[in-house]
């Protein structure tokens, strides 16, 4: 089950929208900006209520997990392709933390397994040799970079594995149909999911791997996180592999909302970052459980001594590797609420200046 606390718990959300009880019948809706009426010697913001794909998407998730932790084949498959060789897990953007997820998942395996950005693949290095392998996460197989990394690797006869969205150039494991949202949530948990079953067929004991559907089932359904807007910055901070849910959690907030985020490694946020929050910012500590996990408390109360709102979100039921899964739907709909309030478009999140460059 999913827990949060705050200091304090907001419920100003929640009740604006007449969705006190909490839950995902909140998130459904994007809310677009109209005129500001005065009431009572009060500014309120008047809404149009239209459903978002983001939303949508991010419904369909535990009925998406389901399906793929049913469909090993292509996984097993890929696994003997890999096994006994050093692994290089390569993507960029959401894929890029999935790959550090991945990276973690295929370590618990035995496998010497590394993340490397695609843009350094491509260009600097480390890149893999045919004595490596290479598994390769892009949703629509259209990046520069990631897409270079693949060709390339099939050319100097490099196992590799491509996992991506339905339909997508070259891949070898399928996750989901893709997405007509640009933030990427069902896509990025379908990658996860297939990083899970390959570490499972190479030997990983992740935990009870069935239970991950309905545990973002549950992830869905429970009342808001409730966090506030930040009057400066909003700093996401995980351990383990949920420094990597951290780092989804801001790139969320920054494509939906657009806000200044950050996201950083409990370790991280401690030596140097941390002393820059203080009155007006905002702290979401993603906690997992694992060895770490008293330390992310150390670092959330010292930041909310500070004068820090800190908002505190568990997800440890299922064990530290499955627990990205719960947190990584919480960070989701942080950003999807935030988006809701700014009356920014979470299935729109480049402008036409982003879009004049190749990917």
């Amino acid at each position: 089950m999913l827990s949060s606390s705050s200091s304090p718990v907001s419920e100003r959300i929640a009740s604006t929208c007449g969705c006190a009880g909490g839950g995902f019948e909140l998130l459904r809706f994007r809310r677009q900006r109209l005129p500001d009426y005065e009431i009572d010697g009060d500014i309120v913001m008047m809404v149009d209520v239209a459903q978002t794909e983001m939303a949508k998407t991010m419904e369909r998730q535990p009925a998406e997990l389901r399906r793929l932790f049913d469909d090993r084949v292509p996984v097993e498959r890929a696994a003997k392709r890999i096994a006994g060789r050093r692994v290089f897990v390569v993507g960029t953007g959401t894929s890029w933390h999935a790959a550090n997820q991945g990276a973690w998942f295929l370590r618990l395996a035995g496998l010497d397994a590394i993340a490397v950005a695609a843009a350094d693949c491509a260009l600097w290095g480390p890149r893999p040799s045919a004595a490596d392998a290479l598994v390769l996460l892009s949703h629509r197989g259209t990046k520069r970079y990631t897409s270079e990394v693949l060709t390339r690797a099939r050319g100097d006869g490099v196992p590799a594995v491509a996992i991506g969205g339905v339909g997508a150039p070259g891949v070898d494991i399928e996750t989901v149909e893709q997405e007509t949202a640009g933030t990427f949530t069902a896509s990025h948990l379908g990658a996860l999911a297939r990083l899970a079953q390959l570490a499972v067929a190479l030997g990983a004991d992740l935990g009870e791997i069935g239970a991950v559907p309905d545990a973002v089932a549950v992830a869905l359904a429970a009342p808001s996180p409730g966090v506030e807007l930040p009057e400066r910055g909003l700093e996401f901070v995980g351990a383990g592999p949920n420094q990597w849910t951290a780092a989804e959690g801001a790139l969320k907030v920054r494509e939906a909302a657009h806000l200044f985020t950050e996201g950083l490694s409990v370790e991280q946020l401690r030596h140097g970052p941390g002393f820059a929050l203080g009155p007006g910012d905002v702290l979401v500590s993603l906690d997992g459980g694992g060895p770490s996990a008293a330390r992310l408390r150390e670092v959330a109360d010292a930041v909310e001594a500070a004068g820090s709102r800190v908002y505190r979100i568990a997800a440890t039921e299922l064990g530290e590797p499955l627990s990205i899964f719960s947190l990584t739907v919480a960070v989701q709909r942080i950003a999807l609420e935030f988006a809701l309030q700014l009356g920014t478009d979470p299935d729109d999140v480049g402008s036409t200046e982003w879009r004049s460059f190749e990917l």
